[in-house]
């Protein structure tokens, strides 16, 4: 079992975004390990003065549907520098991959930050403004999301959510490996690096390896757990296109679409180093909380599989 360094000691985290994904998970994480959990939304008030007597700040602030990121992001980052400066609190990221850019290949913390998109200069922007704020930052950084609550996330939104008619959606390339990371063992993750903070340096940029899977590799596993064939059905990326100039989540999404068809997956080293006894969720266990039942799916039978 991982030794927990301050058991005994009642320690606060403040949750920015606590009704979001990252503060819902992140609350239930360090819920478990005894800590006392603020809540904290951006309509509330001063986040300097919410943070004061805590001793980390969980940043699960994203705007909704990418909105707006070029003027919020920037906001919300300054917010977080000056609340960690005046309180002496760690700051946590849920870093992303949008700054590596579409060369396909393992990233790790090594990986130049080469951005092919607008978002991921700007979250390239954000991770180097953090870097040199002088207040110490641990940057847990993880593929796509998978929320067993289904609260918006590329897995239940894009892939599976069709999976009770006994259909899988292809977002890309059907054999390229894709970053996932599932939302309780990454909060998990974070509550442990957060009670070894003294140990860690100012900046600390670490992947979190997770699950990395191609649609083929989900399908097989799916058709295993269930015993029934899948259909597969291209994204229809085709409709994002066409409502793309006044629908800004299909703008957005299709900017990352690359991602989908770039093979990649995110180095363990770091990771194991810092917990090597962490355990991960085992993917069938991931799958099942999200509805692949075999007494929920529909069966495809003898449906013939669509070209994708």
């Amino acid at each position: 079992m991982t030794q927990n360094p301050t058991q005994g000691l009642k320690k606060t985290a403040l949750i920015l975004g606590a009704s979001g994904k990252i503060g819902t998970h992140a609350i239930r994480a360090f819920t478990a390990r005894g800590w006392i959990c603020r809540k904290y939304d951006r309509a509330e008030g001063n986040m300097t003065e919410a943070a004061m007597g805590c001793d980390v700040i969980i940043n699960g602030l994203n705007p909704p549907n990418y909105h707006n990121w070029a003027e919020i992001i920037p906001e919300i980052t300054e917010q977080v520098i000056a609340a960690a400066k005046a309180s002496g609190a760690t700051v946590v990221l849920p870093g992303n991959v949008y700054v590596f850019g579409d060369e396909a290949g393992e990233w790790s913390e090594q990986t130049p930050h080469r951005p092919v998109s607008r978002k991921g200069k700007i979250r390239a922007d954000m991770e180097a403004r953090y870097a040199h704020s002088g207040v110490q930052v641990i940057n847990l950084r993880a593929g796509s999301f998978i929320d067993p609550d289904k609260n918006a996330d590329i897995v239940s939104l894009m892939i599976l959510n069709k999976i009770k008619k006994g259909r899988i959606g292809a977002t890309g390339d059907r054999r390229v490996k894709h970053a996932y990371a599932y939302l309780p063992d990454w909060a998990r993750a974070v509550a442990l690096l957060a009670e070894q903070r003294e140990a860690l340096g100012v900046y600390e940029d670490i992947p979190f390896p997770g699950h990395a899977f191609s649609l083929d590799e989900l399908k097989a596993e799916i058709e295993r757990m269930t015993q029934s064939k899948l259909i597969v059905r291209a994204f229809p990326w085709w409709l994002f296109r066409l409502t793309a100039p006044f629908w800004e989540l299909a703008r957005e999404l299709l900017e990352m679409r690359y991602l989908f068809d770039t093979s990649h997956w995110l180095s363990s080293d770091r990771f194991d180093a810092l917990l090597p006894e962490f355990e991960a969720t085992p993917l069938e266990t991931v799958l099942r909380q999200l509805d692949v039942n075999p007494n929920q799916l529909v069966t495809a039978g003898a449906a013939r599989e669509s070209a994708v």
